[in-house]
């Protein structure tokens, strides 16, 4: 199978780089810079699962780009995700796959409306992972799971095809019959502890040994009956295990959101918190959330009034 991995960042360069690591036909679409940057240190990933480096991995830019691809693996963020509909759309031919593995599920109607729902397939992945000065990836714990699923027929054929290209290559894998589902329990996790590690600019740990607690579990509680009202309720064992997580007082858990804004870089904001919020309603019975995306809506209006 012909894999275009749209972007060479952490998620794109460590699954893509796997992918390589394991034999298979991948390639990179990426900017010019990064390009010049691949071709000029290669694609080195340090991780606990062993070290890979590859010295020339196979990438083109967006000029370079011709089709089709059998699956296109889409990392980008959501800021960027016009632009990279637009590039990765030539390799787009009639029986290729797209397999997003972006956070929320406003990418879903975007690639939709351009490709059509039959060949968008539903994804997540779960690892913590980034990039140093000298464009390594970086993975810092022991996670390394990809999930993916046909959202409108979970036994399809087209699953099996994209299961079999992406099975055994150096990362854990697992095909949901439910993905949907699952991709609205991870969204109402990454909301609430983006929401408040944001609003609050402190770890998971520190808001609770600081008295709030009950300020988290209400936040959680709100994107919950949002899921729910859309017709996703999270089930009993997430909703334990994901309390247990947030009111853990030793936790050094802080949303990649809070890192961005710690660096003073574009986030993805509007697509975890501000999507979720007009999912219920533009905010009845969320005040929480509702002042946790003003406030993020006040940081990128000073990003933009400072130059950002």
């Amino acid at each position: 199978m012909r894999i275009l991995v749209v972007g060479a960042g952490g998620i794109g360069g460590y699954f893509g780089g796997r992918l390589l690591q394991a034999g298979r036909d991948v390639r990179f679409l990426v900017r010019p810079a990064r390009a010049a940057a691949l071709a000029k240190t290669g694609l080195s990933i340090k991780s606990t699962y062993g070290d890979f480096l590859h010295p020339a991995p196979p990438a083109v830019t967006e000029a370079g780009v011709s089709g089709p691809a059998d699956l296109v693996l889409l990392s980008c963020k959501a800021y960027d995700l016009d632009d990279a509909i637009a590039a990765f759309a030539p390799a787009v031919g009639p029986e290729t796959l797209i397999l997003p593995l972006l956070n929320g599920m406003a990418h879903l109607a975007a690639l939709d409306a351009r490709f059509g729902p039959a060949r968008v397939l539903g994804g997540f992945c779960q690892i913590s992972v980034g990039r140093d000065a000298e464009g390594r990836i970086l993975h810092f714990n022991d996670a390394h799971n990809l999930v993916c699923g046909d959202r409108n027929d979970p036994a399809s054929d087209a699953i099996g095809r994209v299961e079999d290209a992406l099975a055994d290559a150096g990362f854990a894998l697992r095909v949901s019959p439910a993905i949907v589902q699952e991709m609205w329990e991870k969204w109402v996790f990454i909301a609430a502890c983006a929401g408040i590690t944001c609003l609050m600019r402190s770890a998971i740990g520190d808001i609770v040994t600081a008295g709030g607690g009950d300020v988290i579990g209400r936040l959680f509680d709100e994107c919950c009956a949002i899921a729910a009202g859309r017709g996703f309720p999270p089930s009993e064992a997430m909703v334990e295990q994901s309390r247990a997580i947030l009111s853990n007082p030793k936790s050094a858990l802080m949303a990649s959101m809070l890192r961005d804004v710690e660096r003073g870089a574009p986030t993805e904001a509007d697509h975890i918190l501000g999507a979720l919020l007009r999912e219920g309603a533009n905010g009845a019975g969320a005040s929480i959330l509702s002042l946790a995306v003003l406030q993020m809506k006040a940081y990128d209006a000073r990003r933009a009034r400072e130059g950002g």
